[in-house]
């Protein structure tokens, strides 16, 4: 009797599975995404003690993207993006997340930034665009949130807190 109960259960949760992968392939299917954001990621790879987190929520029918950006041990934030390219690449500009703000901030903690992307939104190469192009890539993997800094004091790239090209990523 328990091998029954088991391959039933393996049989169902194989089902469930296989209706998961059918989904994540349909308009809508993919529409929550968790992205930690770290200075490994970044390209090239940054030494710092700083990490963040951003979550996104695709609305049901793709017109907006709610996003919320949450950041530790880091100082002199000035800006925040999401970018198009894959892992391993610096890409362009696409929408705004936080900032721009003057640089030496110094230390800065928790939720920076929260909203909604639309279309309107957009810039770089997909200004214009519908917001489609964007989800495409998101869910696609072809997308990452970067985090800014500046201590406003040259050079630049000295260390954690003055990295202007990015400190910490993270990849869709």
């Amino acid at each position: 009797m328990r091998s029954v109960t088991l391959a039933a259960g393996l049989l169902a949760a194989a089902v469930i599975c296989i209706g998961c992968i059918a989904s994540a392939g349909q308009p809508g299917g993919d529409r929550n995404f968790t992205v930690h954001l770290s200075g490994s990621q970044e390209v090239p790879p940054r030494a710092t003690p700083a990490h963040g987190v951003a979550k996104i929520e695709i609305s049901k029918n793709g017109s907006s993207i709610d996003y919320k950006l949450n950041v530790a041990e880091i100082s002199n934030v000035v800006a925040s993006h999401i970018h198009v390219g894959p892992a391993g690449v610096n890409g362009p500009i696409v929408a705004f997340l936080y900032g721009s703000v003057p640089p030496g901030g110094g230390p800065i903690q928790g939720r920076i930034a929260s909203g909604t992307i639309t279309a309107a939104s957009l810039v770089g190469p997909l200004a214009g665009q519908p917001l489609s192009a964007l989800i495409d890539g998101i869910r696609a993997g072809n997308a990452y949130v970067n985090v800014h800094t500046n201590d406003g004091v040259d050079p630049i790239n000295t260390g954690p807190g003055d990295f202007p090209g990015g400190e910490i990523r993270g990849q869709f």
